[in-house]
């Protein structure tokens, strides 16, 4: 069943192929794939027979997959945050985000091969947001000189031990 808010990226060719790679890296699954009609009213680059819409299930989240055309790309105003439990599912979901043609960005952030923007952050990261205190400052000029996100350099520096 669909989210009563489902995200819908915009893809120029690629969202089935995009859903089946998230559901390889994150499991979940591909709900329905539908196609674009024969002589669809539609402009588009694409013809009858052709991908229009998949729907897939990341975590319980269903997200939405359209072949639009190539007018729109993705941006990093919007991007999808990952809460990871430990650096082993962090290292596992960055590297596997990253590979085939996507790009590390700075702070854990990263670009996927359809240029969709994400952030791996682990979840002890998230607590120490949320404590605050002396160690936020420390932790975050460290993380400042990171692309994939080390925990325990981040850990050391917000606990004041050199990092």
């Amino acid at each position: 069943m669909m989210s009563k808010i489902s995200p819908c990226l915009w893809f120029n060719g690629q969202a089935e192929e995009a859903a089946r790679f998230y559901v390889s890296i994150f499991g979940g699954s591909v709900d329905s794939v539908s196609r674009y009609p024969e002589n669809s009213p539609v402009p588009s680059p694409f013809k009858g027979g052709d991908v229009l819409l998949v729907e897939f299930t990341l975590f319980g989240q269903s997200y939405q997959g359209l072949n639009g055309g190539p007018e729109f790309g993705f941006t990093e105003a919007v991007s999808l945050s990952v809460s990871c439990k430990d650096q082993a599912e962090l290292d596992r979901y960055y590297d596997a985000l990253t590979a085939d043609g996507g790009s590390p960005g700075p702070c854990g952030w990263l670009k996927d091969k359809y240029g969709l923007s994400w952030q791996i952050v682990p979840e002890e990261v998230m607590e120490m947001h949320r404590k605050g205190g002396p160690g936020i400052q420390p932790m975050m000029a460290v993380m400042m000189t990171m692309q994939k996100l080390d925990l325990a350099r981040m850990k050391a520096a917000y606990e004041g031990e050199a990092a």
